[in-house]
């Protein structure tokens, strides 16, 4: 069966850690490509410049609006100037703007503002420049992200001069050397919490003849119930037996949309038991999840909640 990465952080975060990927998968299979029809706007083709308005014939279109340019890099960005801090592990930080909020754990999800530059001044990544701030659980980011966040208050701005041993270790790709980055934090977003019963469903949920055991959390006001070749759109986080949280769509601030036919089958098989507006747990066992192949392992526990059936 095909799976789909979730998106944690928008496609061009460069402060995405490798080791985050195994903890980061949704139960669908095919959604991400959906989701990309969905989200992605089209760009602006030549054909688009002309359009036919009635016996007029064509008229010129407007054209798209240039792209915002690079945000210059500041003029400590070759080295940690000499008021900077520098942490035992090696991280050097500079306070730019206190905060007067709480400061986040490693546990935690963040949404930031950021921009980032080689030392050489070359930007190479900026939520400011998209126009839209970035969020993920510091657990899923580069070594320095999730030291240097914790550092920080809520309404806060930094500086960071993070080591290569902090970012990507040399791996080619990504960004080499030492990496800057202005760093403002807008807000901690506050994680799912673990359910007590995460070992094990309790005695008062119900089991199907499948193996998957399922409890309705809160009932919806709804009465319709997907099919298996639906269209859902649901928020949900997943933890394994230990109480890891692994995904959840609760933390990234946005549903997630898929085809049931398309997700592991204690999903197929469990959201099919639910009404639209539900909130249910489900206690899936490796056989309906990924059967032992990859991570996650074991049975594997989510809260759903069944916002929508699209089609």
């Amino acid at each position: 069966m095909t799976k789909i990465r979730s998106l944690i952080l928008a496609p061009a975060l460069f402060v995405l850690s490798v080791g985050c990927e195994q903890g980061a998968e949704k139960p669908a299979a095919k959604a991400d490509e959906k989701a990309k029809a969905d989200t992605t706007q089209k760009g602006f083709k030549p054909s688009d410049a002309m359009k036919k308005v009635g016996a007029g014939g064509a008229k010129p279109m407007a054209a798209p609006p240039p792209a915002p340019a690079d945000i210059p890099a500041p003029a400590d960005v070759a080295a940690p100037p000499a008021d900077a801090k520098t942490t035992a592990s090696g991280l050097a930080y500079k306070t730019l703007e206190e905060g007067n909020g709480k400061a986040p754990s490693a546990e935690d999800t963040v949404e930031v503002h950021y921009t980032g530059w080689q030392t050489t001044g070359k930007m190479f990544d900026s939520s400011v420049k998209r126009g839209k701030p970035a969020r993920f659980p510091l657990r899923g980011v580069i070594a320095g992200w999730t030291e240097g966040l914790q550092l920080m208050k809520v309404g806060g701005k930094t500086r960071f001069w993070i080591p290569e041993k902090l970012a990507y270790q040399g791996r080619k790709g990504p960004p080499e050397g030492m990496l800057v980055f202005d760093v403002e934090l807008l807000s901690i977003v506050e994680t799912p919490k673990t359910p007590p019963d995460v070992a094990k469903a309790p005695k008062d949920a119900k089991k199907t003849a499948s193996g998957l055991a399922y409890k309705i959390l809160t009932p919806g006001k709804g009465d319709k119930k997907p099919t298996a070749t639906s269209v859902v759109k649901v928020h949900y986080s997943g933890w394994t037996t230990d109480g890891k949280m692994f995904d959840s769509s609760v933390t990234r601030g946005r549903p997630a949309t898929f085809p049931l036919n398309g997700v592991i089958k204690g999903w197929t098989e469990g959201l099919q038991l639910m009404n639209v507006g539900d909130k249910a747990r489900l206690w899936i066992p490796e056989k309906l999840a990924y059967e032992g192949k990859r991570p996650p392992k074991g049975m594997l526990v989510f809260d759903v909640e069944l916002l929508e059936i699209m089609q």
